[in-house]
Protein backbone atom coordinates (compact mmCIF):
# COMPACT_ATOMS: atom_id res chain seq x y z
CA UNK A 1 0.00 0.00 0.00
CA UNK A 2 1.02 3.31 -0.77
CA UNK A 3 0.73 5.42 2.89
CA UNK A 4 0.93 9.31 2.90
CA UNK A 5 2.31 10.97 6.09
CA UNK A 6 2.43 14.06 7.61
CA UNK A 7 2.25 16.21 10.62
CA UNK A 8 2.77 19.97 12.27
CA UNK A 9 6.10 20.58 14.33
CA UNK A 10 3.98 18.45 17.73
CA UNK A 11 3.40 15.42 15.55
CA UNK A 12 7.48 15.59 14.07
CA UNK A 13 9.37 13.16 15.86
CA UNK A 14 5.98 10.32 15.95
CA UNK A 15 5.43 10.54 12.53
CA UNK A 16 8.98 9.88 11.58
CA UNK A 17 8.68 6.93 13.55
CA UNK A 18 5.89 5.47 11.97
CA UNK A 19 6.99 6.67 8.91
CA UNK A 20 9.78 4.40 9.54
CA UNK A 21 7.60 1.14 10.99
CA UNK A 22 5.28 1.50 7.69
CA UNK A 23 8.21 1.14 5.73
CA UNK A 24 9.53 -1.80 7.82
CA UNK A 25 6.01 -3.33 6.91
CA UNK A 26 6.67 -3.26 3.31
CA UNK A 27 3.96 -0.91 2.69
CA UNK A 28 5.40 2.88 -0.13
CA UNK A 29 5.49 6.05 2.34
CA UNK A 30 5.17 9.27 1.12
CA UNK A 31 6.39 12.06 3.64
CA UNK A 32 4.27 15.42 3.21
CA UNK A 33 6.18 17.32 6.01
CA UNK A 34 6.91 18.63 8.39
CA UNK A 35 10.52 18.25 7.73
CA UNK A 36 11.68 19.53 11.76
CA UNK A 37 10.22 20.25 14.69
CA UNK A 38 10.31 23.95 14.00
CA UNK A 39 7.27 25.77 14.77
CA UNK A 40 4.32 25.43 11.86
CA UNK A 41 0.56 25.48 11.16
CA UNK A 42 -1.32 22.11 11.23
CA UNK A 43 -3.91 23.02 8.66
CA UNK A 44 -0.94 22.83 6.21
CA UNK A 45 -0.15 19.22 6.64
CA UNK A 46 -3.67 18.08 7.17
CA UNK A 47 -4.73 19.78 4.06
CA UNK A 48 -1.54 17.87 2.44
CA UNK A 49 -2.53 14.19 3.90
CA UNK A 50 -6.10 14.14 2.44
CA UNK A 51 -5.30 15.78 -0.37
CA UNK A 52 -2.99 12.86 -0.92
CA UNK A 53 -5.53 10.13 -0.33
CA UNK A 54 -8.92 12.02 -1.73
CA UNK A 55 -6.26 12.32 -5.16
CA UNK A 56 -5.66 8.70 -5.24
CA UNK A 57 -1.92 9.22 -4.68
CA UNK A 58 -1.88 7.38 -1.96
CA UNK A 59 -4.14 4.42 -0.07
CA UNK A 60 -4.41 5.87 3.36
CA UNK A 61 -2.98 8.57 5.42
CA UNK A 62 -1.65 9.11 8.80
CA UNK A 63 -1.70 12.74 10.29
CA UNK A 64 -0.05 13.79 13.54
CA UNK A 65 -0.31 16.59 15.65
CA UNK A 66 -0.25 17.55 19.43
CA UNK A 67 -3.41 16.25 20.33
CA UNK A 68 -4.66 14.48 16.86
CA UNK A 69 -7.67 17.07 16.64
CA UNK A 70 -6.31 19.94 14.55
CA UNK A 71 -4.97 18.14 12.01
CA UNK A 72 -8.04 16.27 12.05
CA UNK A 73 -10.47 18.82 11.35
CA UNK A 74 -7.98 19.83 8.53
CA UNK A 75 -8.03 16.69 6.99
CA UNK A 76 -11.84 16.08 7.00
CA UNK A 77 -12.29 19.47 5.48
CA UNK A 78 -10.74 17.53 2.18
CA UNK A 79 -13.96 16.54 0.19
CA UNK A 80 -13.65 12.23 0.53
CA UNK A 81 -11.11 11.80 3.78
CA UNK A 82 -12.90 10.49 6.17
CA UNK A 83 -10.13 11.12 8.82
CA UNK A 84 -10.29 10.20 12.69
CA UNK A 85 -8.47 10.92 15.90
CA UNK A 86 -7.66 7.65 17.83
CA UNK A 87 -6.28 6.73 21.58
CA UNK A 88 -5.39 2.99 21.03
CA UNK A 89 -5.69 0.03 18.84
CA UNK A 90 -9.61 -0.41 19.51
CA UNK A 91 -10.56 3.06 17.71
CA UNK A 92 -8.20 2.50 15.38
CA UNK A 93 -9.62 -1.05 14.32
CA UNK A 94 -13.03 0.31 14.71
CA UNK A 95 -12.41 3.69 12.44
CA UNK A 96 -11.63 1.19 9.86
CA UNK A 97 -13.90 -1.29 10.53
CA UNK A 98 -17.58 0.80 10.88
CA UNK A 99 -15.92 4.40 8.84
CA UNK A 100 -14.16 2.77 6.49
CA UNK A 101 -12.10 5.92 7.97
CA UNK A 102 -9.18 6.51 5.18
CA UNK A 103 -6.70 9.00 7.08
CA UNK A 104 -5.69 7.87 10.49
CA UNK A 105 -4.65 10.59 13.01
CA UNK A 106 -2.79 11.06 16.40
CA UNK A 107 -1.71 13.07 18.80
CA UNK A 108 2.12 12.87 19.74
CA UNK A 109 1.57 14.21 23.49
CA UNK A 110 -1.43 11.71 24.50
CA UNK A 111 -0.19 9.03 22.36
CA UNK A 112 2.82 6.68 23.63
CA UNK A 113 5.05 5.60 21.12
CA UNK A 114 4.11 1.55 21.37
CA UNK A 115 0.28 2.38 21.40
CA UNK A 116 0.51 4.53 18.24
CA UNK A 117 3.04 1.55 16.08
CA UNK A 118 -0.47 -0.63 17.24
CA UNK A 119 -2.87 2.03 16.51
CA UNK A 120 -1.32 2.26 13.10
CA UNK A 121 -0.77 -1.62 12.85
CA UNK A 122 -4.63 -2.22 13.39
CA UNK A 123 -6.06 0.52 10.92
CA UNK A 124 -3.37 -1.01 8.19
CA UNK A 125 -4.62 -4.34 8.36
CA UNK A 126 -8.47 -3.78 8.98
CA UNK A 127 -10.74 -3.78 6.49
CA UNK A 128 -14.40 -2.02 6.21
CA UNK A 129 -16.93 -4.28 7.17
CA UNK A 130 -19.69 -2.80 4.87
CA UNK A 131 -22.60 -4.07 4.99
CA UNK A 132 -25.36 -2.20 7.42
CA UNK A 133 -21.58 0.25 7.58
CA UNK A 134 -22.06 0.91 4.00
CA UNK A 135 -24.83 2.74 4.38
CA UNK A 136 -23.70 5.20 6.92
CA UNK A 137 -20.52 5.65 5.02
CA UNK A 138 -23.03 6.61 2.15
CA UNK A 139 -24.48 9.43 4.10
CA UNK A 140 -21.16 11.07 5.20
CA UNK A 141 -20.18 10.91 1.68
CA UNK A 142 -23.37 12.99 0.52
CA UNK A 143 -22.73 15.62 3.01
CA UNK A 144 -18.82 16.23 0.56
CA UNK A 145 -21.21 16.94 -2.35
CA UNK A 146 -23.76 18.21 -1.30
CA UNK A 147 -21.17 21.07 -0.84
CA UNK A 148 -22.41 22.29 3.18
Amino acid sequence: MRIVVGSDHAGFHLKNLLAEHVETQGHDVVDVGTTSADSVDYPDFGEAVGRSVAGGDADLGIAICGSGIGICMAANKVAGVRAATVHDVTSARMTRLHNDANVLCLGERFTGQQVAIDAVDAFLTTDFEGGRHARRVDKIDQIDSNGS
